[in-house]
């Protein structure tokens, strides 16, 4: 550009409220304190799987920046790699000031600041967090925050309606046994798979955690005791076998993360669990596919409870070498959820808010006026009614079955919390593997749980040790 941008119409088209950058109590008072040193703010950043996304929130960043005299460097990475860059800077000791995941890093607690002073500066602002956000970054056996979590991402099933019309379920699949009975006809009669993953990545670990508590069964209880060795979790354990054999394809157990959305776009899924990030990929990439694509809640199992692993919880940590810079990082934090009304737009309805209540800053917003909206909920609301990046001719009431998700998500702990040992039965892909092993016809299914169940104690008992969860009774 050959003309100068002035610093306030660099601000005001990233589009930050200035009622949403109020200074907060205690530290955060200080996190602006006049002086003229120029301070530096780095922030870990996932590539986010909605590119606009990215294309928002880096100038956004920059301009939160100028505002307050910080130099705001945003560097972006693959999901894949995430954790392992985390854990390098810890060995380190040095590295960014503010990491964002996608799931609940509960196992890097000890590395982390405790973030009780910015939880509770959020909720005496914004009002009540949702349940799955607060579970998904408070360790109750040590009472304190982990990480901070401004926002998560809503799972559906995502599929296609004129697959499931030609077996009978116009719908599409309501319950696990229809997802085998239909899924698997949809295969035989039509050639489409569904999409469930079974390999060491961040969707198969959902599926597999929602299929277990869609039988009653999970990883731990309510008191954090491992119960997973038991005839339910054998049952389903032997129902993916099931699935595998009759919907899926052995390509499964070497998907990464976007392989399912993938699968979907290119016409090749009948049904995949995860967000709309596939169905807006494929509005932009593939329309006649997008058209095609429809939404169900969780689905039910036996006894007829259904139950969506989050897939994607915003949870932001600050490592201890990061102390010195935590002041400015908290600040962003508040002021990111005081403008998240425009997260979920530029995500394009992907990104979910933690606080719903929070109102909503008069100034600059960058999305047509939502009439008579006052808090986060109410434009949710009406985008979801009325999707504003429906095709032409789509139908714009699709997002309906995602309004009511808040009582069928929850976090990966449960129905226990989010604690560190989940946090690493996580991140090895304890249970993915478990179904794995039986699916390829490695382990009996008794076998194969014993074996998950073994090396899950093994893990809680480590935690327990270090005093970071309860001990086993």
């Amino acid at each position: 550009m050959k003309h100068r941008i002035s610093r306030r119409k660099f601000i005001k088209s990233a589009g930050i409220g200035v009622a949403g950058l109020a200074l907060g109590p205690g530290i955060l008072r200080n996190a602006f304190a006049a002086t003229s040193k120029r301070r530096t703010l780095r922030l870990l950043q996932w590539s986010h799987f909605v590119p606009k996304y990215d294309t928002w929130f880096d100038p956004y960043a920059k301009a939160w920046g100028e505002k307050h005299n910080v130099n705001v460097i945003v560097d972006h990475i693959s999901l894949s790699d995430l954790r392992s860059t985390f854990a390098s800077e810890v060995v380190a000791g040095k590295g960014h000031d503010l990491i964002e995941f996608l799931n609940p890093p509960s196992d890097f607690e000890p590395s982390v600041l405790d973030l009780t002073d910015v939880n509770q500066e959020a909720l005496k602002r914004f009002g009540k967090q949702v349940p799955v956000a607060y579970r998904s970054s408070y360790n109750p056996d040590t009472k304190k925050y982990y990480g901070f979590c401004h926002g998560w991402t809503i799972d559906p099933g995502d599929y296609r309606k004129s697959l499931w019309e030609k077996v009978g379920k116009p719908d599409g699949p309501r319950t696990w046994e229809d997802l085998l009975v239909y899924g698997g006809k949809i295969k035989k009669q039509l050639g489409v798979q569904a999409g469930i993953g079974l390999s060491q990545e961040l969707d198969s670990n959902m599926a597999g955690r929602a299929l277990l508590w869609s039988y009653g069964t999970g990883i731990q209880d309510e008191q954090e005791r491992v119960v997973l060795d038991n005839k339910r979790t054998i049952e389903a354990v032997k129902y993916m076998k099931n699935l595998y054999e009759q919907a899926l394809t052995p390509e499964v157990f070497g998907w990464v993360p976007a392989s399912n959305n993938q699968l979907l776009i290119a016409g090749r899924a009948s049904y995949i669990l995860n967000s709309i990030s596939a169905y807006r990929s494929a509005q932009h990439d593939v329309p006649k596919i997008a058209k095609d694509i429809y939404f169900t809640p969780a689905l039910k199992g036996p006894g007829g409870t259904g139950w969506a692993s989050e897939h994607v919880i915003y949870v932001s940590v600050i490592p201890k070498f990061a102390a010195k810079n935590a002041d400015l990082a908290k600040q962003f934090l508040l002021d990111l959820v005081a403008n998240y009304d425009q997260a979920i737009w530029n995500s394009e309805l992907y990104n979910s808010p933690s606080f719903f209540n929070a109102p909503i800053p008069n100034g600059h917003r960058g999305y047509p006026a939502v009439k008579g909206a006052k808090t986060m909920r109410d434009v949710f609301h009406a985008w979801f009614n009325k999707d504003p990046f429906a095709l032409p001719g789509e139908a714009t009431n699709k997002l309906l079955p995602l309004e009511s998700a808040e009582s069928w998500s929850t976090n990966v702990g449960h129905p226990g919390p989010a604690n560190p040992a989940i946090g690493e039965i996580f991140s090895t892909f304890v249970i993915p593997n478990m179904f794995a092993r039986v699916a390829q016809g490695q382990q009996s299914a008794e076998a194969s749980v014993k074996q998950a169940a073994a090396e899950c104690r093994k893990i809680f008992e480590k935690w327990a040790a270090q005093g970071l969860i309860k001990k086993a009774a």
